[in-house]
């Protein structure tokens, strides 16, 4: 069934000690989440249960990246993670303590409504 966008949120996160960029990402994925409330689920005839949520993620090291963990960010939902290169390494002066930057783009979809008729046949 084809799905229709309702929601497209943003967010950062950072892991300025240690270069773990699953840490970022599931910072970024939990910033993005803190900018949202939906309180259309009443009127739309929804649940958070209904809600497939696509996490897209931009990190320079996108294999170093657990996909498993930044999905547990999410607490409702059919979760789906892509991470993509993206996002931002800043180097240390010395040593390999350098900062991590990732960039997470939460879209929220429902299934597409199916067609109703009315008595008289037509929709």
């Amino acid at each position: 069934m084809p799905l229709v966008r309702w929601v497209t949120e943003m967010g950062m996160g950072v892991d300025v000690h240690g270069r773990d960029h699953t840490k970022a990402a599931r910072r970024a994925v939990s910033d993005a989440l803190r900018h949202t409330s939906l309180s259309f689920f009443g009127p739309a005839g929804k649940s958070h249960h209904d809600m497939h949520i696509e996490v897209m993620i931009g990190v320079s090291e996108p294999a170093s990246v657990n996909a498993e963990a930044v999905a547990a960010e999410v607490p409702f939902g059919t979760v789906t993670v892509t991470v993509l290169e993206g996002g931002l390494y800043v180097p240390p002066p010395v040593g390999d303590d350098g900062i991590a930057i990732a960039n997470a783009a939460v879209i929220v979809s429902f299934d597409e409504p199916t067609p109703t008729t009315d008595s008289q046949g037509g929709t």
